[in-house]
């Protein structure tokens, strides 16, 4: 089962499972691809019906683990493919100590502006601290553009919010772990949003506004900026503009000096089927997909990052435009998918956090997602 990033996954995964077949006699591979706003559900119906695919490609695997649901890295792929990724991610793919998860994708995130939209609001260049967003969105606002794309929507409302969080000091947990959803910075942070939204330096509505919606407009240059991701260009600016005349920044903080970039990893995990006998398959199609010429293709089919050093020269033809993002991973701050609780509270942010910048006070939302973390642990 296999998260949809586009029109290209399909065609990538059935390609490998072609070749995957053909050098594997007797080795027969279903393949299902959903859309990742489907994917919260149908994992947890697979899951509580006792349905889950052998192989799934998913952005949590630790609540997986806490169940006994999954098997160890170790048990389903070589000694060479684990020695293959890199620490930063093997280390994210870990619950209590033991890697259970395989480190598939990575991304990050930086801000992406438009430079003709900047030049035409007389804003000279990308802005650096929150101050500087907030002047440079009213200033493209009275040029006439969108200043600001903010998705709060439910298809990844969390990790927007972490951006912001995270770059005013703010965050999940505080630094011993506990969770710390309602903490003072994240307080600070949804006001800052809600002040923006409330005088229209964003796009109409944030708290229904999905990440693909607002990346769809800044390709038809509609939005002057916003958080971007490393497949923004692939996936979304050049099938529609190539000539687009954009620059990539740092993302913005509440104080101009210290900026973090949301590292974001996706996983392949492999559930325990028939008392474990579906382990020889699946750990045959998984060293597979990792050799390097398979996993690198589909980073450069998708536009990613990579998570083993083998594959890391898929990345070496365009240079320039992804060092940024590799450069900005060295300062990366994941959200909390090595704590089993982190599957609810995500949950909870994604249908709650937009509602703090059109209709609930930002404390009162926090305090509920707290809540929740608590409850589940």
């Amino acid at each position: 089962m296999a998260a949809k990033y586009d029109d290209d996954t399909q065609p990538y995964w059935e390609n490998l499972i072609g070749d995957f077949e053909a050098a594997n006699p007797g080795y027969r591979v279903e393949l299902e691809v959903v859309d990742w706003e489907q994917m919260d559900s149908k994992v947890k119906t697979y899951v509580q019906t006792g349905q889950q695919p052998d192989i799934l490609n998913y952005n949590k695997f630790s609540d997986f683990a806490r169940d006994d649901l999954i098997f160890k890295a170790k048990d389903v792929v070589s000694p060479k493919v684990l020695d293959d990724f890199l620490p930063l991610f093997a280390d994210q793919a870990r619950y209590e100590g033991i890697q259970y998860g395989l480190p598939f994708i990575s991304s990050a995130r930086l801000l992406f502006y438009n430079k003709d939209i900047f030049a035409k609001a007389g804003v000279s260049g990308p802005p650096s601290s929150w101050a500087e967003v907030e002047d440079a969105a009213e200033k493209i606002k009275k040029a006439g553009d969108i200043p600001l794309g903010l998705p709060l929507g439910a298809e990844e409302a969390q990790a927007e919010f972490s951006i912001w969080a995270m770059n005013n000091g703010g965050g999940w947990t505080d630094t011993s772990g506990k969770w710390a959803v309602d903490q003072r910075a994240n307080v600070e942070t949804l006001e800052f949003l809600r002040k923006l939204t409330k005088a229209g330096l964003t796009q109409p509505n944030p708290e229904a506004t999905n990440r693909k919606d607002v990346f769809n407009q800044f390709a038809q240059g509609k939005i002057g900026m916003l958080n971007g991701a490393v497949f923004m260009r692939k996936g979304f600016i050049d099938p529609v503009d190539k000539d687009l005349d954009y620059g990539v920044a740092p993302l913005p903080s509440k104080d101009g000096t210290t900026h973090h970039t949301l590292g974001v990893q996706d996983y392949l995990v492999a559930f325990k089927k028939h008392e474990g006998k579906n382990r020889e398959a699946v750990h045959k199609f998984l060293d597979f997909f990792y050799q390097k010429k398979n996993a690198s293709k589909f980073l450069s089919t998708e536009g990613f990052l990579s998570v083993t050093k083998s594959a890391g020269d898929a990345l070496s033809s365009d240079a320039a435009y992804y060092k940024p993002f590799v450069d900005a991973l060295s300062g990366a701050r994941f959200a909390p998918t090595d704590n089993p609780n982190w599957a609810a509270v995500e949950g909870a942010v994604k249908q709650r956090i937009g509602t703090a910048v059109s209709s609930a006070g930002p404390e009162k939302v926090l305090s509920e997602i707290q809540k929740t973390a608590e409850k589940d642990g």
